[in-house]
């Protein structure tokens, strides 16, 4: 693969006229997995023996919560990016991510409570995983009130990288959370045990499969419109700015 023809897409302009060609292949795609993956999971899939329909809850728990910490992550490889080839796109992209991370956590976490009442009898617990799913709410919104709070474009994408460094430790307790302590109520994940012990039932797998590629098209989607319109108004300020000089 040529990295320098990839880094081509550093440029605005480019980035922008891309994205948008593919924005509406991204988009029909999401339909089709997102909508389709919610009405086989909910729909035509039977109810657990133990969870009756409880269980369908998953069909939205698990993808927002893998979004919650994956999205985590891309803002972490754009953060890196933006440190090393103080590429604007980059940073401009992760800003972008943000809300929508914040937004799949709150997901994961009320749909995780609402999911959990009847299974373990409490709203919340102080689990490691559910403990370290709401410090990463919390550097979500940490991270979006210090874009707010820096006028200057490019200081307020070198702090944010630092704390998206920082808050990436909680992004890896998020996942791996119930394999470091032995405790707590929060399971580990079963989505990777086909053929092991215990694995998820292919009645739920395969719908759950699809939800979750729908969740990742759907981040896809939102993540490029909110990115250019971050360029847009980036290139914005800067026209006001130069207006005021002049």
């Amino acid at each position: 693969m040529n990295l320098n023809a990839l880094w081509e897409y550093a440029n605005p302009l480019k980035f922008m006229r891309t994205t948008e060609r593919l924005l509406p292949f991204f988009a029909v795609a999401t339909l089709i997995f997102f909508v389709g993956g919610l009405i086989w999971g909910f729909f035509f899939t039977p109810n657990d023996y133990r969870q009756g329909s409880t269980v369908k809850i998953m069909f939205i728990h698990v993808p927002s919560a893998m979004m919650a910490i994956n999205i985590w992550v891309m803002m972490l490889v754009t953060s890196l990016v933006w440190i090393v080839r103080r590429h604007h796109v980059s940073a401009l992209a992760a800003r972008a991510a943000a809300p929508i991370g914040a937004v799949m956590t709150v997901i994961a976490l009320a749909t995780g409570a609402i999911w959990g009442q009847p299974m373990w009898g409490t709203w919340w617990a102080w689990d490691p995983r559910l403990t370290s799913f709401l410090i990463l709410f919390l550097f979500y919104l940490g991270y979006m009130a210090l874009w707010a709070a820096i006028e200057n474009d490019d200081t307020a994408a070198d702090l944010t990288s630092v704390l998206c460094l920082v808050g990436s430790v909680f992004a890896v307790l998020s996942r791996y959370a119930v394999k470091f302590w032995n405790q707590g109520l929060h399971q580990d994940s079963t989505i990777m045990k086909v053929g092991e012990k215990d694995p998820l039932d292919p009645s739920y797998y395969l719908p759950l499969v699809v939800c979750i590629a729908g969740f990742v098209l759907f981040f896809v989607v939102l993540v490029i419109i909110r990115t250019n319109t971050e360029i847009r108004a980036r290139r914005m300020r800067a026209l006001l700015a130069r207006e005021r000089l002049g």
